[in-house]
């Protein structure tokens, strides 16, 4: 029978399946969110959303790894198995077999390489998210200093970065990672122009961290405005750690900083009038939305 010269090698191809298998089963061993046993509902840290797809890079680095060898020499144990159980040799068959092979080597080293660098931009992301954060954590005093700060606000479609409460006003703040671009005479270039729509780095421009951050901002607005029944008083704010930012073209409505000295900016900085009862207020709702979104997310079931 014909096709059973086709249907026998798939025998070899079971030590690979099993392997691919274990694989994938192990795949939920890397992940590294860690639930309090406690009915406590603890808000989120400095960076908590770029960890978790961090650790999802993680995961798709380890899955391509491990699979990608096993997939690609599929085809040519398949027809090792097929030159056993074939009465006459198809050349061309067999070089179906080396380019099918050599062309999944090349789609699992792109993955691969696409991985590497999406590593690198999270951690980088990671690192200036948690220098931003560190330096927000200034804020938190005692009660005589009303200053509250959170982290990873989750609004209906997006996260804000950090969100600073403080006696005149909300802060919505974005921070964005953006690595240094070198000289030809080896100097790095720090220095971006911020315009009303962009940011003019060295060797490109950039629009969308502006429009994040305002809206961020529009939506911290309207839903305090909502839940509260006032307006409350919202100021956007942009961090780009380690850059000299030039605000001379900047528009009025974001700040753009390097974050060194944020904090200070922040409890000089007056966007308006709030009362002591709607600051309590504020604070309050974003505790409450924090608890209800980070509660809703443990009751997901995993997959």
């Amino acid at each position: 029978m014909v096709w059973l010269e086709y249907l026998l090698p798939l025998i070899f191809l079971f030590p690979m399946a099993a392997m691919a298998g274990i694989v994938v089963a192990l795949r939920n061993l890397h992940d590294a969110r860690v639930h309090s046993p406690f009915d406590a509902h603890l808000l989120k840290e400095p960076g908590q959303a770029l960890r978790s797809r961090l650790d999802n890079a993680f995961s798709s680095l380890f899955i391509n790894g491990a699979l990608g060898p096993i997939i690609s020499l599929a085809p040519l144990v398949y027809g090792m198995g097929r030159m056993l159980f074939a009465p006459e040799q198809d050349w061309v068959e067999w070089a179906l077999y080396g380019l099918l092979s050599t062309g999944l080597v090349l789609a699992f080293s792109l993955l691969l390489i696409r991985d590497y660098q999406r590593i690198r931009r999270l951690k980088l992301g990671l690192a200036c998210d948690l220098a931003i954060g560190q330096e927000l954590e200034q804020l938190i005093r005692p009660e005589a200093h009303p200053y509250y700060v959170f982290h990873d606000v989750s609004t209906d479609s997006f996260t804000i970065d950090h969100v600073a409460v403080t006696p005149h006003g909300i802060f919505v703040v974005e921070t964005r990672a953006r690595a240094w671009p070198v000289a030809p005479d080896g100097r790095e270039l720090k220095q971006v122009a911020v315009e009303r729509e962009r940011l003019r780095f060295p060797h490109w421009q950039e629009r969308r961290p502006l429009y994040k951050t305002r809206q961020g901002t529009r939506w911290m607005s309207q839903w305090l405005t909502q839940h509260c029944g006032v307006t409350v008083p919202v100021q956007g704010v942009l961090a780009l750690p380690g850059w000299e930012i030039d605000t001379r073209e900047a528009a009025g409505d974001v700040l753009v900083v390097s974050g060194e000295t944020l904090a200070q900016q922040l409890t000089e900085l007056e966007p308006g009038s709030m009362s002591q009862a709607i600051h309590d207020k504020v604070i309050r709702l974003l505790v409450e939305r924090s608890q209800t979104l980070e509660h809703k997310h443990l009751k997901q079931p995993s997959v």
